[in-house]
C-alpha cells in the first residue's frame, strides 16, 4: 500500500444522482454559524459538473491534485496536495477534478444559507442551486435520520 495516499476506506462516500465523478461525505453542519464541512472526492482525470460558488469555500487538498477548469474545459489551475485555498464567492463558472489519482478535498463552506452553489448546464444556464437546507437534508440522509 502506498503510504502517501490518504486511507479513505472507512469513509461512507455518498453520491448525488446526475453528478458524475463526484463523491462526498458531510462531516459537520454548524447551522448557527452557517458553516458546512464536507469531504469531496473527484475522480482521477475527470471533470465534475459546471458550477459556481455563491459562498466562500476554504479548501484543503488531502490527496492528489485539485484541478480547476474554465467553463470551456481548459485547465486553469492545479493545486497540489497539502495546499490550502480560500475560494471567494464568484459568478465565474468552472469545473473541478482530480489529476492522476482521485483527489480528496476538505471544503469548509462559509456564510449564507441560500444559493451556496449554482449548478449549470454547458451553456452556463442555472439548472439548480444548492442551499444550506439541501446540505442539511443530505446530511440527515447520510446519517440515516428522517428529515
Amino acid at each position: 500500500m502506498n503510504t502517501y495516499l490518504f486511507d479513505d476506506r472507512r469513509i461512507d462516500w455518498q453520491t448525488l444522482e446526475g453528478f458524475e465523478h463526484l463523491r462526498y461525505f458531510i462531516l459537520n453542519i454548524d447551522a448557527n454559524s452557517n458553516i458546512i464541512d464536507v469531504l469531496f472526492k473527484f475522480a482521477a482525470g475527470q471533470q465534475i459538473v459546471l458550477h459556481r460558488h455563491k459562498a466562500p469555500n476554504h479548501i484543503f487538498v488531502i490527496q492528489g491534485e485539485h484541478r480547476i477548469y474554465q467553463a470551456d474545459g481548459a485547465l486553469k489551475e492545479i493545486r497540489p496536495v497539502g495546499s490550502y485555498t480560500l475560494s471567494p464567492a464568484s459568478d465565474v463558472p468552472h469545473r473541478e477534478g482530480g489529476g492522476d489519482i482521485d483527489v480528496i478535498l476538505l471544503f469548509s463552506i462559509r456564510g449564507g444559507t441560500d444559493g451556496l452553489y449554482d449548478i449549470l448546464d454547458d451553456n452556463t444556464k442555472v439548472i439548480c442551486s444548492l442551499a444550506m437546507s439541501d446540505f442539511v437534508a443530505l446530511h440527515q440522509a447520510q446519517s440515516g435520520q428522517i428529515g
